[in-house]
């Protein structure tokens, strides 16, 4: 009969059992440092978000203030006496140019450190001088007179076969090739070194007792200001 009373309604008299406790396992990334690098990273992207317009501003404001504009150069005349073969394939030759260089800018001037004038004919070159260094002021137009005058030996069949065209029409494809150091100057701010290409192509005929076949155009050089 007591067995019975022991499991009415279902109770229970045995010891005390203890409460289950609650137990995460911690995520991945989760927790104060993640937090925290996440604002970290955020301040530099802001950082360097607000570097870059910031630069950009004064760019422009720079851009508008002094309106650079690229100098500008041309061979105005040339002369050619001598551009023939000898039998031991030697070019003999004498040219004289006129490289006239413009500077247009109001407040920007240009120091040529180091002027290397090389000439070419058919991407063969066969001669190169070094000009004086000089300044150019604003707004301001230099002309140089580079000369070209000697001998050099020249091989290639290809080159024989184009000169011999070029002698019966008596005027010659040559290319000048001037390789630059030159910084600039804004007010008393004197830039870094740059290295800029020149690039000349002209046809210039060959002028014997003063008497040519045709006379000399005024050609525009290229500029390369990345080599």
């Amino acid at each position: 009969m007591s067995e019975k009373q022991a499991h009415l309604n279902g109770a229970y008299y045995g010891p005390s059992i203890p409460p289950r406790e609650n137990y995460h396992r911690p995520g991945r990334g989760g927790g104060p440092l993640s937090c925290c690098c996440s604002c970290i990273f955020g301040l530099v992207f802001k950082l360097i978000f607000s570097a870059v317009v910031f630069m950009g501003l004064a760019f422009l404001v720079f851009w508008l203030i002094v309106r650079p504009t690229r100098v500008k150069f041309h061979v105005t005349d040339a002369t050619l006496t001598q551009f023939n073969f000898s039998t031991d394939s030697n070019l003999h030759y004498n040219l004289a140019l006129n490289l006239t260089i413009r500077n247009p800018n109001k407040k920007i001037g240009v120091y040529y450190d180091r002027i290397e004038a090389r000439a070419l004919y058919e991407d063969q070159r066969f001669s190169t001088v070094t000009l004086t260094p000089f300044y150019q002021g604003h707004q301001t137009t230099n002309v140089l007179n580079p000369v070209f005058q000697g001998q050099q030996l020249i091989v290639g069949s290809n080159f024989l076969e184009e000169f011999n065209q070029q002698k019966s029409a008596g005027v010659y494809e040559i290319e000048m090739k001037l390789y630059l150091r030159i910084r600039f100057k804004l007010g008393r701010i004197k830039t870094g070194k740059f290295k800029p290409r020149i690039e000349c192509d002209f046809k210039v005929p060959l002028s014997q007792n003063g008497n040519s076949v045709s006379t000399f155009q005024t050609e525009k050089c290229s500029i390369d200001y990345f080599n």
